[in-house]
């Protein structure tokens, strides 16, 4: 699976890193991403999801299927 988070979209995006000397190589920036299980009310099950930091605090915000709404309508997550 792709380091992309399914609710907010975050993905991979390349840098440099920096060197005392100022030379630069090229790096990556991951999402800060965690695969969670949340239990799905309205269907009353669990899903599996891999989500980054702000999209569980987004989920605990809005509410999971509000944010699962969000989330397909942007193309991020497939039907649930």
């Amino acid at each position: 699976m792709s380091k992309i988070c399914q609710i907010t979209g975050k993905r991979a995006i390349t840098g440099h890193n920096v060197s005392h000397s100022n030379r630069k190589t090229k790096r990556w920036f991951y999402p800060n991403l965690f695969t969670r299980k949340f239990y799905y009310e309205e269907e009353d099950r669990w899903i599996t999801l891999k989500v980054s930091a702000a999209g569980i605090r987004l989920i605990n915000k809005k509410g999971l299927h509000t944010v699962l709404k969000e989330a397909q309508e942007k193309g991020y997550v497939k039907t649930v």
